[in-house]
């Protein structure tokens, strides 16, 4: 289940909102590797959960992003960050990675065996 963690929410200056807002706004977390800011914009519109996460000098790492998954979904959800056509690039801020996930169907993904041993 998608959830926000209201304690972290930016509510003053150009990125603010409320609980009103729901599962939408912008969010700061901390990161867990080395305790630099994480900026996290959050939405659950059109069909689509989706967090944007970025640092100032660097993408998240996989820590991060593994980090902020668990912040605003369940364990056991699955998300994805998706590579799309070229032709269907978007690139807002140099260092920013999505997590998606559909709301209104489940994402498929491989047996465990197509990864690796367990």
């Amino acid at each position: 289940m998608f959830h926000v963690p209201e304690g972290k929410r930016i509510v003053q200056g150009g990125l603010k909102s409320d609980p009103s807002y729901k599962n939408n706004g912008a969010f700061i977390l901390y990161s867990p590797i080395d305790n630099a800011m994480l900026r996290v914009v959050a939405s659950d519109e059109l069909g689509w959960e989706h967090i944007s996460v970025s640092r100032t000098n660097r993408c998240p790492n996989w820590p991060e992003m593994c980090f902020v998954k668990d912040v605003f979904w369940d364990a056991e959800d699955c998300v994805v960050l998706y590579h799309p056509p070229k032709s269907q690039y978007v690139n807002n801020h140099p260092y920013c990675l999505h997590l998606w996930r559909p709301t209104k169907v489940t994402i498929p993904y491989p047996d465990s065996i197509l990864v690796g041993k367990l």
